[in-house]
C-alpha cells in the first residue's frame, strides 16, 4: 500500500508550506487511467531527474554523491562501469556538475579562457529536463566570461561583469560540463581547465551582502528506477517536484485534468484511500505510458525518429511530452542536436541484436568519417540498463582522437573492431567487451545546406546564423542528420568462422545519451 505524502514545502518568494490531500474522485476509472498514463509520461523525465539529482546533491550516504546545492564538483576523470546513476554516460569527456538552488537568488558560472582546439560545453537543464541553453565552444566560444543562471523569480537587468543571463522556468537546474580529454596524458591538462570553472551566488560575485537564504527543503526519498515503473508513489515525487516549477501558461489546462487524480503542486495521491477499481485504473494508466514509449522506441528502431528530435528546449519540443519521456529513458541529460547527434546501433545488418558472443566490424569508407568539428566516439554499453562494459583491457570506446594509433585499410578506409578478443597485430582497432549496443558519438556536429545550385555545403550546427568562436560557424540547420551519418558506417557481424564483412546494410537505430 502506498504511504500517505506529507509534504511540506517552502515556495519560493516565502509563501507558507501548503499540504494537500486530494483523492481521485468525480471521475470515471476510464477517465482515471487517460488522465494517470498522461500524468506519468509528462512526469517522467522529472521523477528520474529527481532521482539522480537526490543521489548527487542531496544524500551524502549515497556513493554517487558529488555535494552540497550550488557547490560545483569536477570528476577529474572518465566515466567508467562503476558510475551507474545516469544512463549512457559518455566516457570521452571529465564531467563538472553544480546542481543548482535558485530560490534564494541567481548562480553565476565563471569560465576561463580555453584553448581554441579544446571542446567544451555547459550544459542548462531545468527541472522538466529541458535543455533550455547552452555555455560552450559552440554556444559562447572559447574566450571565457562569467554567465548568470537565474530561476523564475528574478526580474533584474544584467549586472557588471556578467557576459550573459539565462533564465531558468524552474527553480532547480542542473549544469553539466563536459570538457574534452585528447587522451590519457592529457588528464592534467583537463585538471587545470577544471580548477578555473568556478560557481558562486550572485551576491558573492558582486562583493554584495547575501540575502535572506530559501526555507531548508524536507527532500523526499526518491525511488529505484524499477519502482518508478509500477509504484503510485511516482505521481506523490512528482507533485513535490512540482512545487519548484511554476505553470508553464500553456499546461494551465493539462494541470486542471492532472488535479482530478490529486497530481499537481503542493497536492497527495492517497492510494490507501482509492478503491480497489481506481488503484487499478491508474496502475493501468502507468502501463499505458509504457505500452506508448514502446510503440515509439519502435519508430526509433526505424530511423523515423531520432535523439535530434527528442532533446531540446520546450519551444522546440513544442510539449511533446511522449518524446521528453523517451529522452529521459534511453539517456537522460542528451544534448541538443546543436551539440552532440547519436546514431546508435544495438543490431547489426541483418537486423540482429548486438551480443558480446559475436564479433562484429564498424567501416567508415575512405573519407568518410564523422563530420564534426569537435571529436567522434563509438561506445558501448550493456542493454537493457545502458551503462558502460566491464572489460579486461577497461576500453569503452574508441574516438578521434585515437586516430593517429589506428591502422588504416588498404583503400584508407577505417575498420573498428568490436569483440571480446583481438583483432591480431595490425587490424585495425579493437573495443574489447560483450556489448548489446553502441552509440556513435558526434559532438559539435557540421550539418549540410542545400544552396540553391543543389550543391551541399557543410557548415557547423547553430542555433542563430552567427560566428560562435572556433566550433560554430554561420549556418542555419540544414540536411544531414543522424541517418546521413550513419550511412557511412555499418554495424557487420563476424561470427565465428566467418572470413570478413558481409555485404553493406545499414544499421541505423538511435538512442540518445548524457
Amino acid at each position: 500500500m502506498l504511504r500517505m505524502a506529507t509534504m511540506a514545502l517552502a515556495i519560493a518568494g516565502g509563501l507558507a508550506s501548503v499540504t494537500t490531500s486530494v483523492q481521485a474522485q468525480d471521475v470515471t476509472a476510464a477517465e482515471a487511467r487517460a488522465i494517470a498514463k498522461e500524468a506519468y509520461i509528462y512526469g517522467f523525465p522529472m521523477v528520474d531527474n529527481y532521482r539522480i539529482q537526490h543521489a548527487y546533491f542531496v544524500d551524502t550516504s549515497n556513493p554517487e554523491y558529488k555535494g552540497p546545492w550550488n557547490q560545483l564538483f569536477n570528476t577529474a576523470r572518465v566515466y567508467t562501469p562503476a558510475d551507474t546513476a545516469i544512463q549512457t554516460p559518455n566516457s570521452d569527456t571529465p564531467y563538472s556538475f553544480v546542481g543548482m538552488d535558485l530560490r534564494a537568488e541567481p548562480l553565476v558560472l565563471t569560465v576561463p579562457p580555453i584553448e581554441k582546439d579544446r571542446y567544451f560545453s555547459i550544459q542548462l537543464i531545468d527541472a522538466y529536463t529541458f535543455n533550455f541553453d547552452y555555455i560552450g565552444s559552440r554556444a559562447t566560444g572559447n574566450d571565457g566570461g562569467s554567465f548568470l543562471i537565474a530561476g523564475p523569480g528574478w526580474k533584474g537587468e544584467t549586472p557588471k561583469g556578467v557576459t550573459k543571463v539565462f533564465r531558468s522556468e524552474t527553480e532547480f537546474v542542473l549544469a553539466v560540463y563536459r570538457t574534452q580529454l585528447f587522451n590519457p596524458d592529457d588528464l592534467d591538462n583537463v585538471k587545470r581547465v577544471q580548477v578555473g570553472y568556478k560557481a558562486e551566488p550572485l551576491s558573492a560575485f558582486l562583493g554584495q551582502p547575501a540575502p535572506a537564504a530559501a526555507p531548508a527543503v524536507d527532500f523526499i526519498k526518491p525511488l529505484t528506477p524499477d519502482e518508478e515503473k509500477t509504484s503510485l508513489e511516482f505521481f506523490n515525487i512528482l507533485n513535490f517536484i512540482l512545487q519548484f516549477c511554476p505553470a508553464d501558461p500553456s499546461e494551465t489546462e493539462l494541470m486542471a485534468r492532472f488535479a482530478k487524480i490529486g497530481v499537481g503542486a503542493g497536492k497527495a495521491l492517497d492510494a490507501s484511500k482509492l478503491s480497489p477499481e481506481m488503484t487499478a485504473a491508474i496502475e493501468q494508466g502507468m502501463a499505458d505510458a509504457w505500452a506508448d514509449f514502446a510503440a515509439l522506441e519502435k519508430q526509433f528502431a526505424a530511423g523515423k525518429v531520432t535523439s535530434g528530435d527528442v532533446f531540446g528546449t520546450r519551444e522546440y519540443l513544442k510539449n511533446n511530452y511522449l518524446y521528453r519521456m523517451a529522452a529521459a529513458v534511453l539517456g537522460i541529460y542528451g544534448n541538443s542536436k546543436q551539440e552532440a547527434m547519436y546514431p546508435v546501433y544495438y543490431v547489426d545488418e541483418e537486423k540482429q541484436k548486438l551480443d558480446g558472443a559475436n564479433r562484429y566490424t564498424l567501416r567508415f569508407a575512405p573519407g568518410q568519417l564523422p563530420p564534426v568539428n569537435a571529436f567522434w566516439s563509438l561506445t558501448m554499453y550493456e542493454l537493457p540498463a545502458s551503462l558502460l562494459v566491464a572489460n579486461p583491457i577497461n576500453r569503452y570506446l574508441l574516438n578521434s582522437p585515437m586516430l593517429p594509433q589506428f591502422v588504416k585499410d588498404a583503400d584508407g578506409g577505417l575498420t573498428l573492431y568490436v569483440q571480446n578478443e583481438s583483432p591480431g597485430q595490425g587490424q585495425g582497432a579493437e573495443l574489447a567487451a560483450s556489448a548489446k549496443g553502441a552509440i556513435l558519438r558526434n559532438h559539435a556536429p557540421l550539418l549540410a545546406e542545400r544552396r540553391s545550385d543543389g550543391r551541399q555545403v557543410d557548415r557547423a550546427a547553430d542555433d542563430e546564423d552567427t560566428v560562435n568562436g572556433p566550433f560554430g560557424g554561420r549556418s542555419v540547420i540544414g540536411e544531414l542528420s543522424e541517418q546521413t551519418i550513419a550511412v557511412a558506417v555499418r554495424m557487420q557481424p563476424r561470427r565465428r568462422g566467418m572470413a570478413g564483412p558481409n555485404s553493406s546494410r545499414r544499421c541505423a537505430v538511435n538512442r540518445n545519451e548524457v
